[in-house]
């Protein structure tokens, strides 16, 4: 049976979601704010976050506002309302713009009072703008324009096209990811995925910081979904990974670690291929070790060197469980002086964020700006961090 609206607010937002999928992307502003004025709303800024995740950008207009020093941005941060009072005694609310997991900007929306029906309104407008944004993006320069503040080199172009959303995810778990620099990648590179019931994820750092370090990190990650769309298991994908580097790029490698997070059971499997072992936060701590394995030979090496099956780890997660994947430039991000970021400092940064009751997002953006105050913003090497979250409901465990 068909619902039908029952009042012109639910008709309004009907209308509105029909004709926003048939917008241009740089005539949404106009649109949303049309359809405001209808639903008894002053007026609505629609801000998308840089990829640096530092400022809020317009979508009309130039004045961007600071993630970490505005009310909008901690919106943004906690992903919550946030309501501002106009000097003219309106009340602008700050609503986070999120497409399943992942945090794409914020609204405002001026309004004479926030009552129950107008913050619904709000909300509505919000989650509709949020599927219209992912959609377009895919097709349209015009916001990926607005999440850019500086020039991007061909390397980084080549990379980025290339990446998957900065977090992906349901009920049950999530995988979320950043990278620096974010306009000079060289060989770094993650991908993830959700099937019926394991996220996957993969990280990867190609040798060099170089175009053939993004274009033997491209190849990589076009050989894991090839294998992952295959049904291949986690050995299959690596020796897939290793076939098409040996093939195409055979005086390339790169390190990374292949994992499966089987949903329903919160069984973690992964193949370290060279890398930095995987961390395990469990109740705000990090258990030192506890997935420290031997690792594998990079992908892309010489069959003569690595003739064995790759080894596979498996282990338990309990509900609540955070692992950190990540790149040795990191760890190894270094001071003028010398000294490295190191992996106290590294895990210090993550507890912390942790403990506040950070989202993992949140908790991400925190720990990669902290590496780039440690460096004054000049890494010296590509730096990804990628969190899996297992958060089962209570009934499934």
């Amino acid at each position: 049976m068909t619902h039908s609206p029952t009042s012109d607010g639910e008709r309004l937002l009907h209308g509105f979601m029909a004709e926003v999928h048939a917008t241009a992307p740089t005539d949404i502003p106009a649109l949303v704010n049309r359809y405001a004025g209808l639903l008894g709303l002053r007026r609505v800024e629609i801000y998308i976050v840089d990829l640096q995740q530092q400022c809020l950008s317009p979508l009309s207009g130039e004045a961007q506002l600071r993630v970490d020093a505005s009310l909008a941005g901690s919106a943004f941060r906690s992903l919550a309302l946030r309501v501002e009072t106009t000097d003219t005694e309106t009340l602008i609310a700050w609503l986070p713009l999120v497409d399943g997991v992942e945090r794409l900007g914020v609204i405002g929306v001026q309004v004479d009072a926030l009552d129950r029906t107008a913050l619904e309104r709000c909300r509505s407008l919000a989650s509709v703008l949020a599927m219209a944004i992912t959609s377009k993006r895919a097709f349209s320069d015009r916001f990926v324009q607005r999440a850019r503040t500086e020039t991007m080199t061909l390397p980084a172009e080549m990379v980025r096209a290339l990446l998957p959303p900065r977090a992906v995810g349901e009920d049950r778990a999530l995988s979320t990811a950043v990278l620096e620099p974010a306009y000079e990648l060289g060989g770094d590179a993650f991908d993830h995925s959700i099937t019926e019931s394991t996220l996957h994820a993969v990280i990867l750092d190609a040798m060099g910081h170089n175009l053939a370090s993004g274009m033997t990190s491209a190849l990589a990650m076009a050989g894991c979904r090839s294998a992952r769309r295959k049904g291949s298991g986690l050995r299959e994908l690596v020796k897939t990974v290793d076939d098409v580097l040996a093939e195409w790029l055979p005086d390339q490698f790169c390190t990374g670690i292949a994992a499966q997070l089987d949903m329903s059971s919160g069984i973690l499997s992964w193949i370290n291929c060279g890398h930095p072992p995987p961390l395990l936060i469990r109740n705000n701590r990090v258990l030192n070790n506890a997935l420290a394995r031997p690792s594998e030979p990079p992908m892309g090496t010489p069959a003569m060197i690595c003739e064995a099956e790759r080894v596979l780890h498996e282990v338990p997660l309990e509900p609540g469980d955070r692992v950190l994947l990540y790149t040795d430039g990191v760890t190894e991000a270094r001071m003028a002086d010398g000294s490295q970021f190191g992996l106290n400092r590294f895990t210090t940064s993550i507890i912390r964020a942790t403990a506040a009751g950070e989202p993992a997002s949140e908790a991400l953006r925190q720990l990669i700006h902290n590496i780039r105050e440690y460096q004054h913003d000049r890494l010296s090497d590509d730096a990804t961090i990628m969190l899996l979250e297992w958060r089962p409901s209570p009934r499934s465990v």
